[in-house]
């Protein structure tokens, strides 16, 4: 068979995604791989998207594959060491470690975005040199059609402008995928690269990000600094839905890399409204007394915060298409083009699946490369029948399984934890005929998005079934 399309791949965006997907095309053989990235480098740090990952046993199987996992587990914190610090108002703390449900389940590891993109990319120069180029500093800027190939036109900060004729492009440039929206407008009056949008309760709430030093301190006290393996919450002295904030930080391996504190409330918080950086310090020492914010937040670091605009989670979304093939690109006279991760499927970080999904994308992706001996008119098809329930269940689970984590509504998520907590009983008292609650489900990597949504709706259909058993009952005993 002719493989001459190996040869010939341009990725669109530098992040997991893409440098994932290289590792994943170079390791079954593929050459000269291409990936376009806006930023000027893997480790660029941008403090309001400076997010922690929570990789799992789903994402591992990615990392499995490139043997990467051993590494990922040295520059993180294991979810089996997680230990949460609470801290009121008034100072005092509570520290507790968060209970694994699930011991059976693989160990899931927290490190910061920079540092696992920095990992892909290392593992790249370490040993992938001579198959994949990654080009920093670059943009897409255009994609257009030429016969029976697409030109994907790049312009780098100079102004200088590159042009590629790919036989394979992957589209792995987020939420406003020029790969998608180009694929959207070429298939004119059809809605399949259109993403279909789904309401959320915790779309459109706005964050921030402080950065804070690496081991600030937590109060007066000599010696009474964070540590960077810990979690912590910080509570506000503030009440009410417009005033009340909280800071919250993730573990970090690395004790010496700055602490990121996020900041998520509505859009019409009182936060958002402060115009300058006095306001905005006299805000925060109102709202934490019992923090030394002399001492933690330097003036040059709120005044970055004060002018940052911040950004929104998305609203929970996909498209049916994930991929389009013009000509042949198995002889070399075409270009197939597929979409994945956030290109095609994105949605609020509130079930820790965004880098994870996409991660899966990729290794089934290259399990349907293998079946079909890479010959992407037979893999691509397949690829989106067989991975199009499970991003359509994805979109699903982000709506019902944790939304309500932001503290946004208090009786919202008082509901839920009352939900979350008779689904385990259930559970543990009747397993064989109720499920846990979804959030939980989906730890679990041996089932796909599509079976944990079955279970978790099994689960609501018996529960319904049974609430309505007991009104008929209620009604029946108060008719006679």
């Amino acid at each position: 068979m002719n493989h001459s399309y190996k040869k010939n791949v341009v990725i669109i965006g530098g992040g997991p995604a893409g440098l994932g997907a290289a590792l994943m095309l170079a390791k079954r053989g593929w050459k000269d791989i291409t990936v376009i990235e806006k930023r000027p480098s893997a480790d660029y740090y941008e403090p309001d998207k400076s997010f922690s990952y929570q990789i799992d046993g789903r994402g591992q199987k990615l990392t499995d594959l490139l043997e990467l996992t051993p590494k990922l587990a040295d520059l993180s914190v294991p979810n089996t060491d997680f230990y949460f610090t609470l801290i009121q108002k008034d100072g005092t703390r509570k520290t507790t470690k968060l209970p694994i449900v699930d011991s059976k389940r693989k160990t899931a590891y927290w490190l910061p975005r920079a540092s696992f993109v920095e990992l892909l990319y290392q593992e790249i120069l370490q040993h992938w040199q001579d198959s994949i180029q990654v080009l920093f500093n670059i943009e897409c800027v255009e994609i257009k059609q030429s016969l029976e190939h697409l030109e994907i036109i790049t312009q780098s900060q100079l102004q200088e402008k590159l042009t590629f004729v790919p036989n394979l492009i992957v589209g792995c440039d987020g939420l406003n995928s020029i790969v998608r929206q180009t694929l959207h407008q070429m298939e004119g009056q059809s809605h399949f690269f259109e993403m279909q949008k789904f309401p959320s309760p915790s779309s459109g709430l706005k964050y921030k990000v402080l950065t804070l030093p690496p081991q600030f301190p937590l109060s007066e006290k000599e010696g009474d600094v964070a540590k960077s393996t810990m979690a912590y919450a910080i509570r506000s002295a503030f009440k009410g839905r417009k005033k009340a904030i909280s800071l919250g930080l993730l573990p970090l391996k690395n004790q010496k890399i700055p602490r990121s504190a996020n900041i998520i409330t509505y859009p019409d918080h009182q936060i958002w409204q402060l115009e300058t950086k006095e306001e905005v310090e006299e805000f925060l020492k109102q709202a934490f007394p019992q923090l030394p914010l002399e001492k933690i937040i330097s003036p040059e670091e709120i005044a970055r915060f004060t002018s940052s605009e911040g950004g929104k989670f998305p609203i929970p979304q996909y498209c049916s298409g994930l991929y389009k093939i013009w000509g042949n690109p198995e002889n070399g006279q075409g270009t197939a083009v597929i979409l994945l991760g956030d290109a095609v499927h994105c949605f609020p970080p509130d079930i820790g699946q965004g880098v994870n999904s996409a991660l899966e994308d990729i290794y089934v992706f290259q399990e349907i490369l293998a079946e079909t001996n890479d010959n992407l008119s037979q893999a691509l098809p397949r690829y989106q029948n067989l991975r199009q329930s499970d991003i359509k269940a994805l979109i699903r689970l982000a709506q019902i399984s944790y939304p309500w984590q932001y503290n946004q509504d208090l009786v919202q998520k008082r509901l839920w934890s009352l939900n979350f907590f008779l689904r385990l009983l259930l559970n543990r008292l009747l397993p064989f005929i109720f499920n846990p609650h979804s959030f939980l489900l989906i730890q679990n990597h041996e089932l796909s998005y599509s079976e944990i949504l079955a279970k978790s709706n099994s689960t609501t259909q018996i529960l319904l079934s049974l609430g309505g058993l007991a009104i008929l009952i209620l009604i029946w005993n108060f008719l006679t």
